[in-house]
């Protein structure tokens, strides 16, 4: 029995639209009822809103665009400002409503201007007969125009007195958009976040034809109990999924495992998601070079992108200043003399400290260190000899406006500046190398 059920759409379609919007039924159903019929007035203002993907954008574009409905959909980060959006508004209406297809400039002034263009634009016998719908995505942007834009999108089916309804997609809740000076309030709906079992159906439709249903919801299971802890995302999960499945068929391919075995499936797969999870969100490297590196026998932290930090490009000196901070951040100073002299003389083993002896100096955080030490560390593991310079001093302050250093206190301290190194270790044994 079909979950979408309406009088006024043909039961076909309303079919094909629950198999286009898995997991999204009841918000369609919810849409359906407050649309109604196409010849009837709808609410004036829909807000939706939800985490990113979360299915607001693709489920109003497919059933707009299903049923076939008249609409204008517009990106508001795409047309940042209010003479771009009110435009694009126009000029969509003018291909809607116009036999040849053709569009023209839309001069104007004000939104005055704006709404008898736009009763003139849907003044044909097309839209005078059924609703209109202007989506508006990525809705936030609306804040940031003039105040009168918002309280007069909210409105539009009352300033145009036509067939309209406005609907806003957002990310953020409908409290942060609300002016101070009050405005009409729309009708606000809610999408919630994908659950795992929902990920889990919306995924395993885009399996290959070339293997079974069975097969590829099990690949699905096993990426989803890597990734779902730190990723959410449906778009990013659909891209690692086509990313890795290649490697994950290999087995099989090979003639060492069936669609059956997941062990042997599971062992020749996770080294490969471990790689992926340096990478999740970032997109350091294109699909291509994915592939090629998944072909190579490394390890998983041979990975080249910002996640690995092997890419990191500074100044000569620079490179060992940051070096000499992390030591000068990380060793206590009693130990600069045994670690960066040849001849330090005898060292006297003592007991102090012994409350901290186990305890790592990693994990108590950097500490902060004089100029003038940063400097002694730094001639000792350079191996020529460097003249303290306006340079190396223009160096430093590059490296705290590159947020790698940190100043500590003030500048008018009698004991000139303290630094701290705030960069990880991976990053500096990445520099080091």
């Amino acid at each position: 029995m079909p979950n979408l059920e309406h009088p006024a759409y043909p039961a076909a379609k309303l079919l094909q639209l629950e198999s286009l919007v898995p997991c999204r039924e009841a918000q369609v159903s919810m849409l359906l009822s407050l649309f109604g019929e196409r010849h009837q007035f709808s609410f004036p203002s829909i807000f939706i809103y939800g985490h990113t993907s979360s299915g607001k954008t693709y489920v109003m574009q497919t059933l707009l665009n299903t049923l076939q409905l008249p609409h204008v959909f517009v990106n508001c980060v795409e047309h940042f400002t209010s003479r771009l959006l009110l435009e694009e508004i126009l000029i969509q209406l003018q291909s809607c409503s116009s036999e040849t297809g053709q569009t023209s400039h839309v001069p104007f002034g004000t939104f005055n201007d704006f709404v008898r263009l736009f009763k003139e634009a849907i003044a044909s016998r097309e839209l005078q007969d059924q609703t209109l719908y202007v989506v508006l995505d990525r809705a936030e942007q609306l804040r940031e125009m003039e105040a009168n834009i918002l309280p007069a999108f909210l409105r539009l089916q009352e300033l145009t007195d036509r067939n309209v309804t406005v609907v806003l997609l957002s990310e953020i809740v409908w409290e942060l958009f609300r002016p101070n000076t009050g405005c009409f309030e729309p009708f606000t709906m809610y999408f919630p976040d994908y659950s795992i079992g929902h990920l889990q159906k919306i995924l395993s439709q885009n399996h290959p034809p070339e293997y079974s249903a069975d097969f590829y919801c099990a690949y699905i299971n096993i990426l989803l109990g890597v990734f779902y802890m730190v990723c959410r995302d449906l778009k990013e999960l659909q891209h690692l999924a086509v990313l890795n499945f290649s490697k994950y068929c290999e087995p099989v391919v090979r003639g060492e495992a069936n669609e059956r075995d997941s062990r042997k499936l599971w062992k020749n797969i996770e080294p490969h998601l471990k790689k992926a999870m340096q990478t999740v969100y970032l997109r350091e490297i294109s699909s291509s070079q994915w592939e090629r590196l998944q072909c190579e026998d490394g390890e998983p932290g041979q990975l080249k992108g910002l996640s690995a930090h092997t890419h990191v490009e500074l100044p000569y000196y620079s490179k060992f200043l940051l070096i000499a901070a992390y030591l000068a951040s990380y060793n206590p100073a009693r130990t600069d003399k045994r670690f960066f002299l040849k001849h330090h003389g005898k060292i006297r083993k003592t007991n102090f400290m012994k409350k901290h002896e186990k305890t790592s100096n990693h994990l108590l955080g950097p500490k902060p260190f004089p100029l003038d030490r940063l400097l002694a560390i730094l001639y000792s593991i350079v191996d020529n000899r460097v003249a303290p310079t306006a340079n190396i001093f223009s160096q430093i302050t590059s490296l705290v406006t590159l947020q790698l250093l940190s100043m500590v206190g003030h500048n008018d301290q009698l004991d000139g500046p303290r630094y701290k190194c705030t960069v990880s270790l991976d990053f500096i044994r990445a520099v080091a190398r």
